[in-house]
C-alpha cells in the first residue's frame, strides 16, 4: 500500500485488493462462480459508501457516481482501452445474453408474452455501442454493470446452481469482465487518492 493515503481511503483500497487476490485464487481453481462473487465483493469495497448499507434502487445511483468519478480520473483512457479490446469478446457476449437483462425476467415472471423486453434489449445494446463509439465510458459502464448486477442477484440470492450448466456462459463472461475491470478501477483510485471516493462501510474501530 502506498504511503500518504488517508486512513479511510487506504482501508477501502486494501479491502478491494484483498478480495481481488482471493478471486485470482478461484480463477486458478477454475471456479468462475466463486471468482465472480469475490470480484463483486472487491467492486463493492471499491465503490460502496457508508450510506449505501441496504441495497435499494439508489444502488445504481451509487454505481453512476462511482463511474463518473472514475471516468473523470482516467486521463489515459485506461478503462476505455480495456473495454475496446474486450468489447468483441466477453463484454459483447455479456450484453448479448438476455438471461441477465432485467426486463426479460420481469416479463417472464409476470407471464406476459408481449415481447416488449426485446425492444428494450436492442435499445440498450445500441446505446452500449454508441457509448463505445463516442468514448462515453461512464454510460457504457452503467449498461455493463446493470447486466452484472442482475447476474450478481441471481447468484447471491440463491437463484442459480453452483457450477450449473444453465447459466454457465453468463457466469464465465461476467467473471471475465469483472476480472479485467475491477483491478483497473482500483489502480485508478490509487493514482487519484485525493478525489472524493467516499468513506468506506464499517470502518475499523477499537
Amino acid at each position: 500500500m502506498r504511503d500518504g493515503f488517508s486512513e479511510p481511503f487506504g482501508l477501502r483500497v486494501h479491502r478491494a485488493i484483498s478480495w481481488i487476490g482471493r478471486a485470482e485464487e478461484e480463477a486458478a481453481r477454475r471456479d468462475p462462480d466463486a471468482q465472480f462473487i469475490f470480484l463483486w465483493i472487491a467492486f463493492n469495497a471499491a465503490y460502496a459508501g457508508e450510506l449505501n448499507e441496504r441495497e435499494t434502487p439508489s444502488e445504481r445511483d451509487a454505481f453512476r457516481l462511482f463511474f463518473q468519478t472514475l471516468a473523470s480520473a482516467d486521463a489515459q483512457r485506461v478503462i476505455y482501452n480495456a473495454l475496446w479490446w474486450k468489447f468483441s469478446g466477453s463484454v459483447r457476449l455479456l450484453l448479448d445474453n438476455r438471461y441477465i437483462f432485467g426486463p426479460f425476467w420481469r416479463e417472464a415472471v409476470s407471464g406476459e408474452s408481449s415481447g416488449g423486453w426485446r425492444d428494450a434489449f436492442e435499445a440498450s445494446n445500441r446505446l452500449a455501442r454508441e457509448a463505445l463509439s463516442s468514448s462515453d465510458v461512464g454510460a457504457l459502464l452503467e449498461i455493463v454493470f446493470d447486466r452484472l448486477y442482475v447476474l450478481r442477484n441471481q447468484i447471491v440470492h440463491g437463484a442459480s446452481t453452483w457450477s450449473g450448466s444453465v447459466n454457465r456462459s453468463q457466469i464465465v463472461d461476467g467473471a471475465a469482465v469483472l476480472a479485467f475491470l475491477t483491478p483497473v478501477f482500483v489502480d485508478l483510485m490509487m493514482d487519484n487518492p485525493t478525489l472524493d471516493w467516499g468513506r468506506p462501510f464499517y470502518p475499523v474501530v477499537s
